[in-house]
């Protein structure tokens, strides 16, 4: 299974606010950190907004921030309102017309294996990505914030 870069980019924002916290991450800010377009990071934004993951604030100083603590969003809340389709295989399809659909071991086998790669997923929150141990704050920029929470 492959994720889109619409969920990989999703992921990588919240990260960002993560890693940002206690101040407003700006769009600009996410995109030039990550090297990506500002409207593909608009447009991954929206559902971030919708499903209740990141606060924007409107704005001449606006930005984006989590909505929610980082250790309550999972990697598994993020797939799920980010991908699209889950299908496998063509069986995973409501309109297979595979006569072993009901009876095949390839389609229970490959049912489990999409199961046990969610219940992954739930075990891993933004948190967790971006520990204060890990390089994250170094490769995004944002020192700064590290340093003047010491203080």
């Amino acid at each position: 299974m492959r994720l889109t870069r619409q969920t990989n980019y999703a992921i990588r924002i919240l990260m960002y606010c993560a890693a940002n916290e206690g101040r407003l991450s700006r769009i600009p800010e996410i995109a030039s950190a990550y090297n990506v377009s500002e409207l593909f990071l608009f447009k991954i934004l929206q559902p971030l907004v919708e499903h209740g993951f990141v606060a924007t604030v409107r704005g001449r100083n606006g930005g984006v921030r989590l909505a929610k603590p980082a250790d309550a969003i999972t990697l598994f809340d993020v797939v799920r309102v980010t991908e699209d389709n889950f299908s496998m295989a063509e069986c995973f399809d409501t309109d297979s017309d595979c006569p072993l659909i009901d009876s095949c071991g390839l389609n229970n086998a490959l049912r489990r294996a999409l199961g046990a790669f969610f219940e992954v997923l739930a075990g891993v929150t933004i948190a967790s990505l971006t520990t204060p141990e890990s390089e994250v704050h170094r490769l995004l920029g944002l020192q700064h914030v590290e340093l003047q929470q010491a203080s």
